[in-house]
């Protein structure tokens, strides 16, 4: 099983979702960087659910940091942060074990692991085990800020709605019929200069998305225009470009600050696609793979009626984590720190 990513700087996530606890290491950051912790923990406050709109699971995330810091700051060893799991409710997903749900990782995770996976809650295919990746990310952004880079990730729509209220309302009346609803969001990365990335299986594009993928839930991304370039002509989406001081600028941003794979200094966007939670309580088709033969679930459990809000932090820690790696791949890993 592929746990870690990157390449100077490195997370690997371990854990499962109603095991003993869940959690990352984080290695290849410099020493000296300063740790916030309250930041890390508004970080996890983020992802975790929220009113009506979410799962009722309410884990704490009261995370443990084990090594790589001291007395406030990395020490430049490997970063181990733990998160407990409190509020698991097992005996829901007893069913699971041979039931697969739709859509969900049930039935792949048994072909490829033979039966010997932990399906309690989706076990380590879970959307839980993002947390780990939220409080890995509150370890980057900030030193990233600090250089000048920002990255955001905001809700650009959910079930086609793209007005908070009537966002709010496609939930609600999906959670009312047991069904969930899926969405799309908008991330951009400011500040990061041009040069970064390299042409062909290292582009820019490839490493977000290879991260990005990683999400459980995420079927989809396009960076700038996207699938729009696909009915226009090369004179309408063409970013010309113009010299502003000693920087080099495009009038628009089509391509989404990537060219050739590498950045060219415009904002990094890309909008990712979040799939309805596969997970709900309406009646579907499946199988018992145990009997095989053909049945029914009404999936058991709590579950989120959409996940879109709650993956917003989610793919901007991924994506922080991925730009900061390609940052210092390319001018070192001191540089984050200076």
């Amino acid at each position: 099983m592929k746990n870690t990513i990157g390449n100077s700087l490195t997370v690997t996530l371990f854990g499962e979702s109603h095991g003993k606890a869940i959690g990352a290491v984080l290695d290849g950051m410099p020493s000296g960087i300063e740790v916030d912790e309250e930041y890390i923990a508004s970080q996890l406050t983020r992802r975790r659910p929220k009113d009506a709109l979410s799962t009722p699971r309410q884990e704490k995330d009261e995370y443990s940091i084990l090594s790589g810091v001291f007395e406030g700051r990395t020490t430049g060893t490997p970063i181990c942060i733990t998160i407990p799991n409190a509020d698991t409710h097992s005996k829901d997903y007893g069913e699971m074990q041979y039931k697969m749900r739709p859509s969900h990782a049930d039935y792949t995770a048994n072909c490829r692991y033979n039966g010997f996976q932990d399906y309690r809650g989706g076990g380590h295919f879970s959307g839980r085990i993002t947390a780990a990746l939220v409080a890995a990310g509150a370890f980057v952004i900030p030193a990233l800020n600090k250089k000048g880079i920002c990255v955001s990730t905001k809700i650009k729509s959910i079930a086609g709605e793209t007005a908070e209220e009537k966002r709010n309302a496609k939930i609600l009346a999906a959670k009312a019929e047991g069904d969930s609803v899926g969405g799309v969001l908008e991330t951009a990365v400011t500040g990061i200069p041009a040069g970064v990335g390299e042409p062909w299986f290292d582009t820019v594009e490839g490493m977000l998305s290879h991260a990005v993928f990683s999400i459980p839930a995420v079927k989809g991304i396009e960076f700038g225009l996207g699938f729009g370039f696909a009915d226009k002509m090369g004179s309408e989406v063409n970013d010309q470009m113009y010299v502003d001081g000693d920087n080099v600028k495009c009038y628009t941003n089509n391509n989404g600050g990537i060219i050739g794979g590498i950045t060219n200094g415009m904002p990094i966007t890309f909008n990712t696609v979040i799939k309805p939670t596969p997970t709900i309580s309406k009646e579907q088709n499946t199988v018992d793979i145990i009997k095989m033969e053909n049945t029914t679930i009404s999936a058991r459990g709590r579950h989120d009626p959409c996940i879109v809000h709650r993956a917003a932090v989610v793919v901007e820690s991924v994506t922080a984590l991925v730009i900061a790696d390609m940052l210092v791949s390319k001018y070192g890993t001191d540089w984050l720190a200076k």
